[in-house]
């Protein structure tokens, strides 16, 4: 072997895929991937929501600012079909914003997590992935049961499990047990395009600033001492 060979092959980054929404979470995880040293596959899937086309745009605005060659969209409208979620079903209205609320809120998708983690570990299989990165937030687990570290520890023993001996897969959740606060100071350590980013559940041109998402991310920015740098409707101050 050359020594250029050497050189060429020693300067190789380790693939991970990035499960890229577009929101500040998952953008963040992108951040944390590239500073750990991974060249970044990002996967974006549409399921049918309510800001499907505004939350594709962001996918493609971050892979872009962190310059992704392999990028995978996939369509998994049946979301839309199943039914059961505020982000999907026209006919059930997005809760406006109740921090306080602990009970399961309605634009929880049923089970979505495990579905998006499935066709994930799929991809990275083929690719020679070593890692999957995805945003779940803790924070959000008191709603989102399919947020909480003790899926993600399950969901390595599925992957472990379910591909070919030689696949090694590592599972990262590099935010779970952060607020949003603690990702967008994170965000804003690491140089993440959080002004890319999009977590309204409602609209597609203007953040409404009244549902549930868009209460976190208000609030995390202002304890964070940053400004939210997208445009809301309205931006009131969540305590």
């Amino acid at each position: 072997m050359s020594q250029g060979s050497m050189i060429n092959n020693s300067a190789i980054k380790p693939l991970a895929v990035v499960l890229l929404s577009g929101g500040m979470d998952s953008a963040v995880c992108a951040a944390i991937a590239h500073a750990e040293g991974y060249e970044i596959a990002a996967l974006h899937l549409n399921y049918g929501q309510r800001t499907q086309e505004r939350e594709l745009k962001s996918f493609h605005d971050v892979a872009d600012f962190y310059h992704v060659q392999k990028r995978l969209v996939v369509d998994v409208s049946h979301f839309a079909t199943i039914g059961g979620s505020s982000l999907t079903d026209a006919t059930i209205d997005v809760s406006d914003a109740d921090l306080m609320n602990t009970a399961i809120p309605t634009s929880y998708v049923p089970f979505r997590n495990a579905n998006i983690l499935a066709i994930a570990v799929s991809w990275a299989e083929v690719l020679g992935a070593k890692a999957l990165y995805i945003g779940a937030v803790e924070e959000d687990g008191s709603g989102y049961p399919d947020c909480r570290r003790e899926f993600y520890e399950a969901f390595q023993n599925v992957i472990d499990t379910g591909t070919k001996p030689e696949t090694r897969i590592i599972l990262h959740t590099p935010v779970i047990t952060f607020a949003k606060k603690d990702i967008a100071q994170k965000g804003a350590e690491l140089g993440a395009p959080l002004h890319l980013t999009w977590s309204c559940y409602k609209r597609n041109d203007f953040a409404c600033g009244e549902c549930d998402s868009c209460a976190l991310r208000l609030r995390g920015f202002r304890l964070a001492g940053l400004e939210d740098p997208i445009l809301y409707v309205k931006r009131p101050v969540y305590e």
